[in-house]
């Protein structure tokens, strides 16, 4: 097909450059155990209540897979939408999410390749009180998922 860029095949299109979209969850201790079951990982900061209120954190934390994994559902469902997936990340984890937090993450489209569908993103997570959870930048590319 000549002239296609690639994103005329992407399900949400092109996106514009400062498009944002967010996703906000309330952080349990059933997130943990299900990260747990995928990946294995039993920190005791994770499990062990009386230690972890004994830690800096003051409280059980929930891993930083969990929260970073809120910026996957945002760039897959939202923007720039279905069939994309990260190339890469750099992050940077400023404060733990507890256990009972409420936290928003967020994604911020920076640049926008035209020839083909790549995307660099800013990307964060806040908890209810507007602190900086995680932060950084990611690149993603959009899978063409429209038919001929």
């Amino acid at each position: 097909m000549s002239g296609d860029n690639g994103w005329s095949k992407t399900l949400n299109g092109m996106p514009a450059v400062g498009s944002s979209a967010e996703r906000q969850k309330t952080m349990s201790k059933r997130d943990i155990e299900l990260f747990t079951e995928i990946t294995g990982d039993r920190n005791p900061l994770h499990y062990d209540e009386e230690l972890a209120e004994q830690s800096p954190f003051g409280g059980l934390i929930v891993q930083g897979g969990v929260t970073s994994g809120m910026l996957n559902a945002i760039v897959a469902e939202a923007l720039p939408g279905p069939g994309t997936v990260f190339l890469g990340m750099e992050l940077k984890f400023s404060k733990a999410v507890l256990v009972g937090d409420t936290v928003t993450g967020r994604v911020e489209v920076k640049s926008v390749r035209e020839d083909k569908p790549i995307c660099n993103v800013e990307v964060s997570v806040t908890n209810q009180k507007g602190e900086v959870c995680l932060s950084g930048t990611a690149t993603t590319y959009t899978m063409p998922l429209k038919q001929a």
